[in-house]
């Protein structure tokens, strides 16, 4: 209803200030080198092609060729050369010039410069704001080491110290920010070739791979703040509450008692090996004075929340039966995707007394996983305060340990095996297949036999134009129910036998009749015949996601991708676009037919779920990143190490939603590099045809995923919970996953569910309730 109220003078004021003011566009990097300043400068043509006014001005080529032929034909501002203390040669705006100019659009690289000391302004972002208060449009880019909050950390991972730097909140005042993702792979190989100026100018630690991967996810994890909050003010205008789906944001609920801080610490570390946030909350009677014991753990619990960079919160709790409702009301408003707390200590009846904490949370959650942190004390004698930590003899070295015959053909069939490179989007028409091309052609340049083994352009002319030289293999042609389709011929490409291949749209499922039934099936079979690949695929498209893509954009993505295959990928770039370009590159017809424009923005083009996807690209590739980074170098996880031994134990039934509890089993367990397993008890008098293709689906699954399926016969119904309990037992599980029972109002109380059963005598592990997605969900009142 805000549509018809009147606005104020302020607002008046600031709406005729915003339509007047120039643009800001800001292209980040991880390094120098990444191709900022190419795509800076690639805009700037296709804008001077529709008739726009661009100038460039103190843009630094570093005598890149591809970046120099960019700048071809662009009008350049001279700018103003300067020597600083330190012999280094710097370039300022003309801001003057710029000025008397008046163009439509500046192009200008180094957002974090430092101007020349008596110049007009102090730095480079000064100078911007100047030109946008004047109406004129900036495209400016920056390193995302570069900016103040992440250059303390960048110099603690990796020693680099940025030597100007942008305030932290710089990429808010943009409308615009565009992430330019590249491997270290990629900007060590370019170095090699001298494409790049060399980049030990800035410092020896530039030329190391896990440095490069650091600053790489530190860029990547900043944009997906960014994109959060975007998402969140997005989802607040639609009046949609709840998780997006698309990160992670942990609640912790810890009391004044010695294990509050026990809970606040496994929820850091649920929280760092997700990449989540963390918020804590206690409870407490604002009637009733805390005791001196109660008040020295709360003192305790600020100092470790300030530590380890959590919110803390004190709720007021005036009655024990309204801690649940409290809680949830909490965690809804804060878009909390997890709720951790402690296992209830109580015996059954006084449940049924005083009311079950935990009860009444799983009753009230939708949408909100509930994660119960073993009591360990209890059960296996566990130390339950902080000890000194012991100096651990380091393990053996294997470098002199002789290979097996096995382990020595693994190796060589390793070696053999062709290189794997994956571009990855967020949705269809970010400009994958362009980019996949355009390394096609580079690679032809420096004389690589390379081939298109498949290529899908949807008429993009763009795309189209990128082919240039690139050898295109012919299709086989499939008889599928009296009509002939095309697929990649794959015996073509291994007859061809190029060194490297272009394959387009990984997910893709095969014709009928194929030799493989999916598309990364066929690159596997390339690879091992030794020939390499480079190949597209959208986020959406991995199997994990799968759920988190559904309830986020309510369209279940059929065609799916094994997580394996990314893991199995020696690079993986991201391609990333904002979502407003993204449209406007679909009303233009850039993405999909004109018929179809409408229906693509008002489906899954929807602004809300394009940011959402973004957001997820951009944190799974940051994971990533963080998985290559631990196996490059011993601690080099963002994230921390996880040393302590984990094996997750995931409990099914035959509904539809066991698949979400095996998707949600791989994703945890990878995370934190453990063995996982999946359990379903079935009736000793066997299974129906209909629950027999059904635990096949779920095998097919699990198996798919890297897990194992397990099922337990069981001839009394009531014995489901213990007979789980025994098997995970048996597999040494510490972390139990099972999904929110359906029953609601008197039937538990009468008759406990196996999830209730499950948390009463599961105590000595971690169990997580994963909920059940609903849609519909709207917060009480």
């Amino acid at each position: 209803m805000d549509a018809y109220r009147r606005k104020t003078p302020e607002e008046l004021l600031s709406s005729i200030y915003k339509m007047q003011a120039g643009r800001l566009k800001v292209y980040i990097g991880a390094v120098n080198g990444s191709g900022k300043t190419y795509h800076m400068l690639r805009e700037g043509q296709a804008l001077k092609r529709q008739g726009i006014d661009v100038v460039a001005c103190a843009v630094s080529t570093m005598r890149r060729p591809e970046t120099v032929e960019q700048l071809a034909g662009l009008e350049r501002i001279p700018s103003i050369h300067w020597i600083n203390d330190k012999g280094a040669s710097k370039k300022d705006l003309n801001l003057k010039a710029l000025l008397d100019r008046n163009p439509e659009v500046v192009l200008v690289d180094a957002l974090a410069h430092r101007n020349r000391p008596g110049a007009q302004y102090g730095t480079r972002l000064e100078d911007i704001r100047c030109l946008l208060g004047k109406g004129i449009s900036v495209i400016a880019t920056v390193n995302a080491y570069e900016l103040e909050g992440i250059t303390e950390l960048a110099y603690r991972l990796t020693g680099i110290e940025a030597e100007e730097t942008v305030p932290a909140d710089t990429l808010d005042l943009a409308d615009e920010v565009r992430l330019i993702d590249v491997s270290p792979e990629t900007i060590l190989a370019r170095l090699h070739d001298g494409s790049l100026a060399d980049l030990s100018r800035d410092g020896p630690g530039f030329l190391q791979k896990g440095n490069i991967g650091k600053l790489r996810e530190l860029a990547l994890r900043r944009m997906a703040e960014g994109v959060n909050e975007s998402l969140e003010k997005h989802r607040e205008k639609q009046g949609r509450i709840g998780p997006s789906g698309a990160s992670e944001r942990i609640l912790v609920s810890a009391q004044y008692h010695w294990n509050g801080s026990i809970h606040i610490r496994r929820g850091q570390q649920i929280a760092k090996r997700l990449g989540g946030e963390l918020k804590i909350v206690t409870l407490a009677n604002p009637r009733r004075k805390l005791s001196k014991e109660e008040a020295q753990f709360k003192r305790s619990m600020a100092k470790l929340a300030d530590k380890i960079g959590a919110t803390i919160e004190e709720l007021p709790m005036k009655s024990r039966r309204l801690v649940p409702h409290t809680l949830v009301r909490y965690a809804m408003i804060h878009n909390v995707t997890r709720i951790v707390l402690g296992h209830s200590k109580q015996s059954f009846w006084q449940d049924f007394r005083r009311g079950s904490i935990a009860d009444g949370i799983l009753r009230k959650t939708k949408n909100i996983d509930v994660f119960f942190v073993a009591d360990r004390a209890d059960y296996a004698g566990e130390r339950v305060l902080p000890a000194k930590r012991v100096n651990e003899p380091s393990p053996p070295s294997d470098a002199y340990r002789r290979l097996s015959q096995e382990e020595i053909e693994r190796k060589i069939e390793q070696i053999k095996r062709g290189r794997l490179k994956v571009y990855i989007g967020a949705a269809p028409g970010v400009g994958k297949t362009y980019m996949m091309l355009r390394e096609g052609n580079d690679l032809l340049r420096k004389k690589i036999d390379v081939v298109i083994g498949l290529l899908e352009t949807h008429g993009r002319e763009e795309t189209s134009a990128q082919i240039d030289a690139l050898e295109t293999l012919p299709r086989s042609r499939i008889d599928y129910k009296g009509t002939k389709l095309e697929e990649m011929d794959v015996q073509a490409i291994l007859r061809r036998n190029p060194e490297a291949v272009l394959i387009d749209e990984l997910a893709h499922t095969n014709v009928p009749g194929s030799a493989n039934k999916k598309r990364y099936e066929d690159v596997l079979q390339i690879l091992e015949a030794g020939i390499s690949v480079i190949a597209t695929m959208n986020v959406q498209h991995l199997e994990s996601l799968n759920d988190a893509v559904e309830q986020m954009t309510g369209v279940r993505v059929r065609e799916t991708v094994p997580d394996s295959i990314l893991r199995l990928a020696d690079e993986v770039e991201l391609i990333d676009v904002a979502p407003s370009a993204l449209r406007q590159r679909l009303r233009e017809g850039k993405v999909y037919a004109r018929d179809k424009v409408d229906q693509a923005l008002d489906h899954f083009f929807q602004t809300g779920n394009l940011i959402a996807l973004r957001e997820m690209a951009l944190r799974e590739l940051a994971d990533d990143v963080d998985e290559r980074l631990e196996a490059w170098e011993r601690g080099g996880s963002l994230r921390g190490p996880w040393n302590k031994r984990e094996s997750i134990f995931v409990c099914v039934s035959a509904s539809r939603n066991a698949d979400r509890l095996i998707r949600r089993g791989f994703r945890i367990a990878h995370r934190l590099k453990a063995e996982w397993h999946v359990s379903y008890v079935c009736p000793t008098d066997g299974l129906s045809e209909e629950v027999g293709l059904r635990m096949k689906q779920m095998r097919d699954l699990t198996e798919r995923l890297g897990g194992r399926f397990n099922i337990c016969e069981n001839d009394k119904r009531w014995r489901v919970a213990d007979i789980l309990l025994e098997r995970a037992a048996q597999l040494r599980a510490t972390q139990l996953i099972v999904g929110q029972s359906g029953r609601r109002g008197w039937s538990p109380i009468l008759r406990k569910s196996v999830v209730q059963t499950l948390l009463r005598r599961g105590r000595h592990m971690d169990v997580l309730v994963v909920a059940d997605y609903d849609p519909n969900v709207r917060m009480e009142d």
